[in-house]
């Protein structure tokens, strides 16, 4: 394990076990230990869970079966999976993050023994049933909770993400995230993790969020765009007590915020297995302050927030060390990868709005799933 220490906060989660973590250590190592017994757990009803719904492609490794059915067709690919559904799949890029969400659950279990405000992990794959097999195999030789599954066979997920409530999709499919989006599903793109990952907390959920076109709408960026970081300040400044309006991400903020309350109920506000973040290009002094007084308003905060002036995100985000990071745009996002860190893209908003050649080059690179 590993530890970082964020802003001189005692969190204690990735310590030693003969030290001041031990309880936590312990419960992790229950969690990660095949030979520990564990009696089986009750999934919790949709509408009351936070329902994360994750493809086939960004939970496991699937490179492979997805360059057969691209080069064979449909046929030698199900032939494929059938002839090695013993064999299981490796993480994929959503991996460490559904780990991490499981870590909170084991804590909540603690706590609250009978409440259903639980993450609750949906696998939503376009595969064929008959790929439902490998997938089973894969997921308990992981030691992964996920009792809900949906193969649609290439249908959309749509339907079914509502009938979940879904309060986040992850897919590599960038058309079926933004038909989500479209719809008011929190949802972003994922792609292949980095080839040097960093490596995260096994006990503390870290989530990073950019401002605007993800927590935000995409008001202040259209100024920007329009008329430049002028016209942007200016704007900024005659509308700080004017709250801005919400983006996608803003729900799914809401319910990490909703289940940290939850520890601090308990008295472990320093101790929470959750942490958020807000990295922004943004600069506070000329545009931090209707950012935050938004925040503020909507009764959320984040527990650090990042005003960086244009710089860079991915020095930063290498300090953090999320398990995942959302942004609007592909130039942080790749960023953030080229220096380890998983980060998914949120197609909303007037940044993705580009001449079309350029746009055909990029959702071709999105479908692949191959970040750079």
């Amino acid at each position: 394990m590993m530890s970082v220490n964020n802003g001189g906060m005692r969190t204690g989660q990735d310590t030693a076990p003969n030290g001041t973590a031990r309880a936590s250590w312990e419960r992790t190592n229950t969690m990660s230990n095949p030979s520990t017994p564990t009696k089986h757990l009750k999934s919790p009803k949709p509408q009351n869970a936070i329902t994360i719904a994750v493809s086939s492609r960004v939970l496991f490794n699937m490179d492979k079966e997805q360059q057969i059915y691209e080069q064979k067709g449909m046929e030698e690919y199900l032939k494929y999976q059938i002839e090695h559904e013993t064999e299981p799949f490796g993480p994929g890029p959503a991996f460490p993050f559904v780990k991490a969400l499981e870590a909170v659950n084991t804590r909540l279990r603690e706590l609250y023994p009978e409440s259903e405000e639980l993450f609750d992990v949906v696998l939503m794959t376009n595969n064929h049933a008959h790929v439902g097999l490998r997938l089973i195999n894969t997921i308990n030789h992981h030691r992964l909770f996920i009792e809900r599954f949906c193969m649609t066979g290439g249908n959309s997920p749509i339907g079914y993400l509502k009938a979940y409530h879904t309060n986040l999709y992850l897919s590599a499919d960038p058309m079926k995230v933004r038909e989500a989006l479209e719809e008011g599903i929190a949802a972003a793109t994922m792609f292949n993790p980095p080839e040097k990952r960093t490596e995260v907390s096994e006990t503390q959920l870290r989530v990073a969020f950019d401002g605007d076109a993800v927590l935000f709408s995409d008001e202040s960026e259209r100024i920007y765009k329009a008329h430049g970081l002028d016209k942007f300040f200016e704007h900024e400044k005659a509308h700080e007590n004017t709250l801005l309006d919400h983006g996608p991400l803003k729900g799914f903020l809401e319910s990490l915020g909703k289940l940290q309350k939850k520890f601090y109920a308990k008295g472990q506000r320093m101790d929470c297995p959750i942490r958020t973040y807000l990295v922004t290009a943004r600069s506070a002094a000329s545009s931090g302050t209707r950012a935050l007084k938004t925040l503020r308003s909507w009764g959320l905060d984040t527990d650090e927030a990042l005003f960086l002036a244009g710089a860079p995100k991915g020095p930063m985000l290498e300090k953090i060390r999320p398990h995942i990071f959302f942004d609007d745009q592909m130039f942080h996002v790749e960023g953030a990868a080229e220096l380890g860190t998983v980060a998914a893209h949120v197609p909303y908003g007037v940044a993705q709005k580009r001449p079309q050649k350029k746009l055909a080059v990029e959702n071709a690179k999105d479908s692949s799933a191959a970040a750079k």
